[in-house]
């Protein structure tokens, strides 16, 4: 046991956490059997059998839980040691992993890192991006920003922004096509659509009043939010983008607005989620305090778009 050394229970841990070798290696850059070796050594230092191995993946035997049990515990000490030198420092260090989807990412927390950066010198980031929903403690995500509806009692979630949406053509595809003049006729031509999040596909208008919703069944469709934007600047079609996208092109002339008086832009709260328990972090408070300043100031410009 006294040859065990934090980075074992750490890996121990994402073992857990991921269910395969595999995924931990490819985490860690490093061969699968080089992270098996690592495993085989842990539990010699226990004295016990941790994981049953099998074809279909990993499990814990009751020993392995029990260890789980005091890894985390040790990290989590580790982390409270971390930020308590960080408050005496005043100055929050650490590593940082925080997952946005590509559109906030890109759009959003990636025009912020250099203010962060300043902010913060030693804060050391690492972005993961992409539109699928994160389970935390699965991919050892710190901070998550995402637009949800529903969140789980272990999580503890800080409104930080609002994202809206609204609908748009390039003007090369107005010229060939020419704009819908109402809801019905968007029927008749060609529509970007988002294969990763159904919902988007729900583009909801206000008409006299009442409330609409057209299914956008897309002739062009992407997975991912940037190339659907990609796909509607290039004129393939019109689609349903963040209004933080959509604007600044507006502006640009790249884009116009598609029947802009009765789009309803659905604002949806932003949130920066994190475990509970490690909200209270330095280094997680310090972003999570940033951010939320970073997106009240572009909120202004958001407000008038919608």
């Amino acid at each position: 046991m006294r040859d065990l050394q934090f980075d074992d229970m750490h890996l121990f841990a994402r073992v857990a956490d991921l269910g395969t070798l595999s995924a931990v290696a490819r985490e860690r850059d490093a061969p699968v059997s080089q992270v098996s070796r690592t495993l085989s050594r842990i539990e010699a230092a226990c004295g016990a059998r941790l994981v049953h191995r099998s074809t279909h993946g990993l499990s814990l035997t009751d020993e392995g839980r029990t260890f789980l049990d005091y890894c985390r515990r040790m990290i989590g000490t580790l982390d409270e040691l971390e930020g308590a030198f960080a408050s005496q420092a005043n100055e929050p260090s650490g590593h940082v992993r925080v997952a946005a989807s590509t559109v906030v990412a890109h759009y959003q927390v990636v025009p912020s890192l250099m203010a962060l950066g300043r902010r913060h010198p030693l804060l050391r980031l690492e972005l993961e991006v992409g539109d699928r929903y994160t389970d935390l403690a699965r991919d050892g995500i710190d901070i998550a920003l995402r637009t949800v509806t529903q969140l789980p009692d272990t999580v503890i979630a800080r409104r930080i922004g609002t994202l809206g949406r609204a609908i748009y053509a390039s003007p090369a595809y107005v010229a060939a096509h020419g704009l819908p003049c109402d809801v019905e006729s968007l029927a008749r031509h060609q529509l970007v659509a988002n294969t990763a999040v159904p919902a988007l596909n729900q583009w909801p208008f206000v008409v006299k009043g009442e409330a609409k919703v057209f299914m956008a069944d897309g002739q062009w469709r992407s997975n991912d939010t940037n190339t659907c934007a990609a796909m509607v600047l290039q004129g393939l079609g019109i689609g349903r983008l963040a209004t933080l996208v959509g604007e600044p092109m507006v502006r640009q002339r790249q884009l116009v607005r598609v029947l802009p008086d009765c789009v309803d832009p659905q604002p949806t709260p932003l949130y920066a989620i994190t475990a509970s328990g490690r909200h209270r972090l330095p280094k997680i408070r310090a972003c999570v305090d940033f951010w939320a300043e970073w997106f009240a100031a572009l909120a202004p410009a958001q407000e008038r778009a919608a």
